[in-house]
C-alpha cells in the first residue's frame, strides 16, 4: 500500500521528526550513490520521434501529470500528434499496454487522465514503451515521468516544481524527497517548470538560472466554472503525494471546508472508508469532493456491479478538475519547437 509523504520533508520540524533525517542519514547516503551511478547511465535506446520528459527532482506531488496534459496541448496546436508514456503505476499491467477501456487497477490513475487527451502507453520499461508508440500514427512522445530512467533517451527534460514545496528539506530518500542528489539531476534537467507561487520555488528558480537554463512559471486553474463548490459545505478527500496541496486549492476556490482526509499516494480506498466518508456527508448535508486522479481509481467493474460503498461513493462525490495555465506560453513553445527541431536536425545529419 502507499504510504503517505512524511510532513517532515517539506513542513517545520519539531519533537522526534527532528532526529528523521539525521538518522536517516546513512541509508539516503546509499540511495543516493545508487541514484546517482543510475542517472550517470547512457540511455539504452534513442526513439526515432522526439521525447519531452515531465519530470521532478523529486518524489511525487510536482503536478507532472496535468503539465504533461497542457504539453500535449501545446504540441496540437503546433500540428503534432503527441501520445503519452508512463509507468501506470498503481495498476497491475506488467507488460507494454494502450489505456483503451481499463480501470485503474489495470492501468493506474494518471494513465487514465492521460488517455483522456491522446493515446497512452503504459510500461516500466521505457523503450519498450517508446518502440510500442513507434509503431502508432504519433509523431511525439510525452513521457509522464521517467527523468532518473536511463533506458530512454530524452530531446526536452522539463523539471515541474511547487513553489511551496520546492525540494523540501533537500535530502535524498528517505531522509527527504530527493530522488537523487541534486548535482546529479541538475545537469540532465533542460529547463524548470514552477506551479504557483513561494519562497522554495523562487530559490530553485534561483538554481536554475544561475546554471543558464530557462525557469517558467505556471498556475493551477479550475477546469469548470467553480462557483459549484460554494454551494454547500464539503468534505474533501485525497490519495495524493500532498493532500494539503488539494484542500488549499479546493478553499482557494471557495470552498466551505468543512472536513479533509488526506490518504498516501495512490491510495486504494477500502469499502469502510467510503462508508464513514458516506455517513459524514449525509450528517452534516455537505458534499464530497475529491480530486480527478482519486475520483479515477475508486471502483472497479466489480464493484459497479456489487453496489458496493466504493461504487456509491464514486456516484456522490464530485471530482475537481484542474489545468496548468503557463504564465508565459509562448516560452513554453520555444522550448518545445527547438527540442522538435533538434530531432529533426539530428535525424538528417
Amino acid at each position: 500500500m502507499p504510504l503517505e509523504t512524511p510532513s517532515w520533508w517539506y513542513g517545520k520540524r519539531a519533537g522526534a521528526a527532528k532526529l528523521m533525517p539525521p538518522l536517516l542519514a546513512p541509508l539516503a547516503a546509499l540511495y543516493g550513490r545508487a541514484a546517482a551511478s543510475r542517472l550517470a547511465q547512457s540511455p539504452t535506446y534513442r526513439s526515432r520521434l522526439p521525447v519531452i520528459c515531465i519530470g521532478n527532482f523529486t518524489s511525487g506531488g510536482g503536478g507532472k501529470t496535468p503539465t504533461a496534459i497542457a504539453v500535449a496541448t501545446l504540441l496540437k496546436s503546433m500540428g503534432k500528434t503527441p501520445a503519452f508514456l508512463t509507468r501506470g503505476y498503481g495498476g497491475s499491467a506488467k507488460e507494454t499496454v494502450r489505456v483503451a477501456g481499463q480501470d485503474a487497477t489495470e492501468v493506474g490513475d494518471e494513465a487514465l487522465l492521460l488517455a483522456e487527451a491522446a493515446p497512452t502507453f503504459i510500461s516500466a520499461d521505457r523503450a519498450a514503451g517508446a518502440r510500442a508508440i513507434e509503431q502508432t500514427e504519433a509523431d511525439v512522445i510525452v513521457m509522464d515521468d521517467g527523468f532518473q530512467n536511463p533506458g530512454l533517451a530524452k530531446d526536452l527534460s522539463l523539471i515541474v516544481a511547487d513553489a511551496a514545496a520546492g525540494l523540501g528539506n533537500g535530502q535524498v530518500i528517505p531522509a527527504g524527497p530527493l530522488r537523487a542528489p541534486l548535482a546529479s539531476q541538475m545537469p540532465l534537467a533542460n529547463a524548470l517548470l514552477v506551479i504557483g507561487d513561494g519562497q522554495k520555488g523562487d530559490k530553485l528558480i534561483e538554481q536554475f538560472e544561475a546554471a543558464g537554463k530557462p525557469a517558467l512559471r505556471a498556475t493551477i486553474t479550475p477546469n469548470c466554472d467553480a462557483r459549484w463548490l460554494s454551494v454547500l459545505p464539503t468534505i474533501g478527500f485525497a490519495g495524493i503525494a500532498r493532500p494539503s496541496k488539494f484542500f488549499y486549492t479546493l478553499q482557494s476556490n471557495g470552498a466551505r471546508l468543512i472536513s479533509s482526509y488526506g490518504f498516501g499516494d495512490h491510495h486504494r480506498f477500502t469499502e469502510k472508508e467510503a462508508r464513514r466518508l458516506l455517513d459524514e456527508a449525509e450528517a452534516k448535508k455537505a458534499m464530497l469532493v475529491t480530486t480527478e486522479k482519486d475520483w479515477a481509481r475508486l471502483t472497479n467493474e466489480e464493484d459497479k456491479e456489487n453496489e458496493s460503498a466504493l461504487a456509491e461513493l464514486k456516484k456522490r462525490s464530485r471530482p475537481f478538475p484542474i489545468v496548468i495555465a503557463f504564465d508565459d506560453e509562448d516560452a513554453v513553445n520555444a522550448l518545445l519547437r527547438n527540442a522538435l527541431g533538434a530531432k529533426n536536425t539530428a535525424a538528417t545529419s
